[in-house]
């Protein structure tokens, strides 16, 4: 692509590379100088104007975007999303439907070390979408791109990225409680919203005393496809209540703590097939958690190991909790 000034007796068929003043109002950028423009241009006192030219070999912006666009998500409906008409070199992909971002990082990276002039940028892998969410932009900086080029960044993005949708429809709340006091309902309206933005419905409200039989049996009963426990104390040891409940219904416990606050005092294992949670405090609140991390992904399929929840340290620090007690601000 040749781009700079020219003379604007040369500029017919060429790009218009800066928004410029025509007897007719503003012409924009990117626009195909015609002879009927570029005699506005002329008439209009220009005796030069700056353009883009294409060569052999060169992609326009719009094409060279939408095609790499479709490298990247060859099959939409598979893959959960929506590929947008292209506009000044950009196309936008949106979620169809709830779920979190799969994605191959490393084949983003490589993208957009192809060329600088070709590039992907997008939400966090693990993001949770519902539909319409923008998940990623596709933006030809230049007005074109060398096919050469084009053609390497496509076969390094193939097929990138794809929304996870959940793979459960129901889940239960089991509640523990001390002595007789029933636990406040901001718990299950705080796990009702999350739940809610994933497809998932809430079975009806289970709630037993804060001890391991009468936790182990509701898990047991418990009708939903996954189960939620949010205890009336906290879980504050592998041996506490939550984990050896799971323990005692024959289940087994993944991973307990995570390195993300609030959240630190989460659990979760498996029941056979149904996958358990052990929700910490701040769930009761609808800010975001390390427990929304967890749930999310293992909703949307992802089968977590020890090692996913210790590898949540970095960027795991959320939010300072002015009330808490013991500030880790001094």
């Amino acid at each position: 692509m040749k781009f700079g000034m020219v003379s604007i007796d040369d500029a017919q068929g060429a790009i218009l590379a800066h928004s410029t003043a025509g007897t007719d109002g503003r012409i924009a950028k990117g626009t195909l100088l015609d002879a009927s423009l570029v005699d506005q241009l002329r008439q209009a006192g220009h005796k030069t104007v700056v353009t883009a030219r294409l060569e052999p070999g060169d992609v326009e912006e719009n094409a060279a975007a939408s095609f790499l666009a479709q490298a990247i998500v060859p099959e939409p409906p598979a893959q959960a999303l929506r590929i947008a008409k292209a506009g000044a070199g950009r196309v936008n992909l949106y979620a169809t439907g709830p779920g979190v971002v799969r994605m191959d990082v490393g084949a983003v990276n490589a993208v957009n070390a192809v060329n600088p002039m070709i590039t992907v940028a997008t939400v966090p892998q693990f993001h949770r979408v519902e539909a319409g969410t923008m998940v990623a932009t596709i933006k030809i900086i230049a007005y074109a791109v060398p096919e050469t080029a084009l053609a390497d960044a496509c076969a390094a993005a193939a097929q990138c990225l794809a929304i996870a949708a959940p793979v459960y429809s129901s889940a239960t709340l089991i509640e523990t409680m001390v002595g007789d006091a029933e636990p406040v309902i901001k718990g299950r309206v705080a796990i009702t919203g999350r739940l809610d933005r994933l497809a998932v419905a809430l079975t009806d409200r289970v709630m037993v005393p804060h001890k391991t039989e009468p936790l182990a049996r509701a898990m047991i009963q418990a009708p939903g496809d996954m189960i939620f426990v949010l205890t009336a104390s906290a879980t504050s040891d592998p041996q506490d209540v939550g984990p050896e409940a799971l323990r005692a219904a024959g289940g087994s416990v993944t991973a307990y703590g995570m390195p993300v606050d609030p959240g630190n005092l989460l659990f979760f294992g498996w029941l056979q097939d149904k996958p358990v949670i052990g929700l910490p405090g701040c769930a009761r609140s609808p800010a975001l958690n390390g427990a929304d991390w967890v749930l999310e992904r293992i909703l949307c399929g992802f089968r977590l190991t020890q090692a996913d929840i210790s590898a949540m340290g970095v960027g795991g620090l959320l939010k300072e909790i002015l009330t808490r007690p013991r500030p880790r601000a001094s």
